[in-house]
């Protein structure tokens, strides 16, 4: 999944889901899909893109409506504001609460051989969220548009998806309820997606899509056109291999505030096309080491930690990088204390450390200078050590008959489903043979 925000924006959504003029910008702040800049040392106003963007903020009443459907706490990152803005989320748990179907759909552009931290946290709630609400998941693999926006071939494109795939399996996604693919292999074997690629095509005007992703005249037609690619996962009948052709199951999709312009543009077209229209949790960014102006980033290595870094690495980077918000003395750190809204350490700590009391215990120490930067540093790395050792413990295991597994179409199980009235079998088995001829 990427993108970009552009000025001028086309009345798309007729008043229901704002964006004000220059919306690439406002005070500073830059943030669509391919670029997030901010010129606070705080990072990206959050409470400013939402009113940006209309969409709407996870308030402690959405909180309590979740705990009541889920009859278990949230998840830390729901609690911390981490995820912090919505669509019709709401509706979602509404339809929980009737025992009604909905999926989940989410996507990854695979630019780098490995994920770094900032990719994992979408994937760690969304298999919270699968877990939580036993739904099937789709995770597209976008190696499209990273050929189209990057200088990588078609082959290099489909290798760092199937690599990148093996990172997302390894956070331990259940096989038997997930489904993942690649554009490049899967769009041409099955036509009710590319069918509704074209669905969406016809309904949304070049002059939109320069409006909503900022394209001009030298940019070529494959980046027009792909908004299409990533909008057609978000209706049921894109799969029928698993929903039976249905179109009436939609979906939620949590992913980065970056990512809202595409589904903005697929909720306004969804109703002319007889279909649901997605519901959305929005998460913050995670910031690269240098600080909060900007988001971590695949193609700068001293911004970013990446699941493939050793302990001593991990270690390196965050003392050497990790922007500090402590004194510029001991002596000043002890008398002024530190800032934790400027704190890269603290911030991961926000996304990675469970343990709330922990956390807030952090935070007054540090903030009163009774705990220095270099423990609240040593405090982070070990935690980061632990994560990235587990995660190539369990890498090790992901072998290309997994993958390939999880990349056949197929049935998938999960609560909604009813079994008398998914019937696609023929049309399983054809697609199978499509991609494998072999089985």
């Amino acid at each position: 999944m990427s993108s970009e925000i552009g000025n001028n924006v086309d009345n798309l959504n007729n008043g229901c889901e704002k964006e004000n003029e220059n919306s690439e910008s406002t005070d500073g702040d830059i943030v669509n899909p391919w670029t997030v800049t901010s010129s606070s040392q705080t990072g990206v106003d959050y409470d400013k893109l939402i009113d940006r963007f209309g969409s709407s903020k996870i308030d402690e009443k959405l909180l309590a409506r979740f705990e009541t459907v889920i009859q278990k706490p949230v998840h830390h990152l729901l609690r911390r504001g981490i995820f912090f803005s919505h669509r019709d989320m709401y509706e979602i748990l509404k339809r929980q609460e009737q025992g009604k179907p909905f999926y989940l759909y989410t996507g990854r552009g695979p630019s780098s051989s490995a994920l770094h931290m900032g990719h994992l946290i979408p994937f760690m709630f969304t298999k919270w969220l699968q877990e939580t609400f036993d739904v099937p998941l789709i995770i597209q693999m976008t190696d499209d548009e990273k050929f189209l926006w990057k200088d990588l071939s078609v082959e290099k494109a489909q290798e760092l998806a199937i690599e990148n795939a093996k990172d997302i399996i390894a956070l331990g996604f259940d096989v038997e309820k997930t489904f993942i693919f690649s554009n490049f292999q899967f769009i041409g074997q099955c036509p009710q997606f590319y069918q509704n690629m074209t669905r969406v095509q016809k309904n949304v005007t070049f002059n939109q899509v320069k409006g909503i992703f900022g394209f001009g005249n030298s940019d070529c037609i494959g980046k027009i056109s792909f908004p299409a690619i990533q909008a057609a996962p978000s209706f049921s009948s894109s799969f029928p291999f698993i929903f039976d052709g249905k179109k009436d199951v939609p979906c939620l999709i949590p992913c980065a505030i970056d990512q809202d312009p595409f589904f903005r543009m697929t909720r306004d077209v969804a109703p002319r096309l007889g279909f649901c229209k997605p519901a959305l949790l929005h998460s913050q960014f995670f910031p690269a080491l240098q600080g909060s102006q900007t988001k971590m980033s695949a193609s700068d290595p001293n911004s970013s930690i990446f699941l493939t870094d050793t302990p001593n690495q991990i270690k390196k980077k965050i003392n050497k990088y990790a922007f500090s918000g402590g004194g510029a003395t001991e002596a000043e750190h002890k008398e002024k204390g530190g800032n934790c809204d400027i704190d890269v350490s603290f911030q991961y700590l926000r996304f990675f450390l469970e343990d709330d009391e922990r956390l807030e215990q952090i935070r007054k120490d540090y903030t009163s200078g009774e705990l220095l930067t270099g423990y609240l540093k040593k405090e982070l790395i070990e935690i980061l050590q632990k994560v990235v050792v587990e995660h190539q413990e369990r890498r090790k295991e992901i072998t290309d008959d997994i993958v390939k597994e999880f990349m056949t179409p197929r049935k998938l199980k999960f609560k909604f489903q009813n079994k008398s009235e998914i019937n696609c079998e023929t049309h399983q088995k054809q697609l199978i043979h499509n991609f494998y001829p072999e089985v």
